[in-house]
């Protein structure tokens, strides 16, 4: 249960969306320790919603309910990141600080709270693999196994971006800097249109 964990915690961290973008930025912005505390906020989001499932399908599925509103809040809270990104790389002086790299775990830890698709996919996930407080070894081996899967992603993203951060000029790297700001906003405006539509 602990290796089915890990593979999928690492799977569905991957793929590059807004939150991969983010963790992107505020490596090439601040360094990759912000990168990674930023990643491991969605880590402990996943394992979290992981616990909830496990003590009580009711009480995830109440959150369903609130879906809509969830990804509105979402979406505005990604234009806000986004705008501050925009913001920030035009600013010479860059502050890496423990209240910093707080803030970069918390904002990260409530975008993925706020989306609806990870409590749907735990949802299926502990059905597929009929985990409940029956087995409650089992599932809180697989719960952890996502963690660490999905903290292992989020460790080797922010040190590749690292790397590439040493090979590219100045100019490249803002140009980098405003076009995951520009999808991070974009992502957003989608969400807000979709709950308007």
């Amino acid at each position: 249960m602990f290796l089915n964990g890990f593979g999928i915690g690492f799977a569905l961290a991957a793929p590059v969306g807004p939150i991969g973008l983010l963790c992107m930025q505020r490596t090439l912005r601040y360094g990759r320790i912000t990168g990674i505390v930023s990643g491991l906020g969605a880590a402990t989001a996943d394992f979290t919603y992981g616990l909830l499932a496990l003590s009580g399908f009711s009480l995830v599925q109440s959150l369903l309910t609130q879906a809509s509103w969830m990804q509105l809040i979402g979406s505005l809270f990604l234009c806000y990141i986004g705008w501050s990104m925009f913001q920030s790389s035009s600013k010479t002086t860059i502050s890496d600080t423990a209240s910093s790299r707080r803030s970069a775990y918390l904002s990260v830890l409530l975008l993925t709270f706020l989306n609806p698709m990870t409590i749907t996919l735990f949802l299926a996930l502990f059905a597929r693999f009929e985990l409940t407080m029956t087995n409650g070894q089992d599932a809180v081996l697989f719960l952890i196994g996502i963690f660490l899967g999905s903290a292992a992603w989020w460790i080797t993203l922010a040190n590749i971006t690292h790397l590439l951060k040493h090979q590219l000029a100045t100019p490249v790297l803002r140009v980098i800097q405003w076009t995951s700001a520009s999808l991070i906003v974009g992502f957003g405006v989608f969400g807000m249109i979709q709950f308007f539509l």
